[in-house]
């Protein structure tokens, strides 16, 4: 009996990704000698990898026509009778139809975001589940999974547990909280001067530190949380992908928005206070929803992408925030 042949799409981004794992390993569990080929951006091959899902990864930057040009190629070459575009976009829906895959598998026009993807599917799937990560996973099971999510365990590698290591020594640091104040919009991000805040209450009535994640362009916004951060000593992280995964899978907490490391942390088992305001929590909150959830009762999910914090996000009190962060560490004693 030949194996079977999968494709699965999603090209980005962190978070996002985080929540098509689940959906992948359902396909997994249920297909666990078929080949899955996994379509990703080149950023995210290492995160892709780290699952232990894919047979193969095939980087693809829909930016540059040489590299869609050789995936389309390879997976004519391949002949997949299935591929999944659990992305939802013209780029991600692209390849598996230039390459004349006979079973195209995506979301209905009921679920999708960009205006007439679904012409280029062959099966389109309307989705009854609320979370991204059971929607994507209505997808697998469309695809013929037995079930529609199944176990996720990342997986770090002992050279990156070993840098992170050092590097925490030498700062003298053997338990932390990790705080993660960036994220793309502004508008779902609490404010950075409460992070500073929030980082000198934990280091004055827990002796932890705080570690200050954050990404290319957010050197700004670290600078303000450190400001007002008083005298608690936060570290600057902005390590590769790699060393992001064991710096939150080691945290005693960590506490974020609807971002990419916030997401990344649930998979990897951490202990998360996840702040929301203009994103709903009950599909892109964390996955699966154990974790403490902040969201102001006057919250609108709007989804709008602004430059300041969502004026819903400055109801959530420094007071209140580390409450929960104090929860979390109690819990866990």
């Amino acid at each position: 009996m030949t194996e079977k042949r999968f494709a699965v799409v999603r090209l980005g981004s962190l978070g996002d990704i985080v929540h098509t794992i689940p959906a992948v390993s359902g396909l997994r569990e249920s297909f666990p000698s078929a080949q899955i080929i996994w379509l990703t951006h080149p950023r995210w091959v290492g995160l892709v990898s780290s699952s232990n899902l894919a047979s193969e990864i095939w980087p693809v930057d829909s930016r540059d026509l040489s590299s869609v040009r050789q995936v389309i190629g390879k997976l004519r070459s391949l002949h997949p009778e299935v591929i999944i575009d659990y992305q939802g976009l013209w780029k991600s829906a692209f390849p598996g139809f230039l390459a004349r895959i006979p079973r195209r598998i995506g979301f209905s026009s009921d679920t999708i975001r960009e205006y007439g993807v679904p012409i280029l599917y062959t099966e389109r799937v309307k989705c009854h589940a609320t979370h991204i990560a059971d929607q994507n996973g209505e997808l697998s099971l469309h695809a013929g999974a037995a079930h529609p999510v199944g176990n996720v365990n990342l997986r770090v590698t002992a050279n990156d547990e070993c840098l992170v290591s050092s590097q925490l020594q030498k700062e003298g640091i053997t338990s932390y909280v990790v705080l993660s104040p960036g994220g793309g919009w502004r508008s779902k991000c609490w404010p950075p001067e409460r992070y500073g805040a929030l980082c000198q209450s934990i280091r004055e009535e827990t002796g932890l530190r705080c570690v200050i994640n954050f990404g290319p362009g957010e050197e700004n916004l670290l600078s303000a949380v450190v400001s007002s951060s008083a005298d608690s000593q936060p570290l600057a992280w902005n390590g590769e992908l790699g060393q992001l995964m064991v710096l939150l899978s080691n945290a005693r907490c960590v506490v974020g928005g609807d971002t990419g490391p916030l997401h990344l942390a649930v998979a990897l088992r951490a202990p998360v206070v996840a702040l929301f305001g203009p994103t709903d929590p009950a599909r892109n909150g964390p996955y699966p929803p154990q974790e403490i959830v902040l969201r102001s009762p006057k919250a609108v999910t709007s989804y709008g992408r602004g430059d300041t914090p969502d004026p819903s996000l400055l109801d959530l009190s420094i007071d209140q925030v580390f409450a929960m962060v104090k929860k979390r560490l109690e819990a866990i004693r």
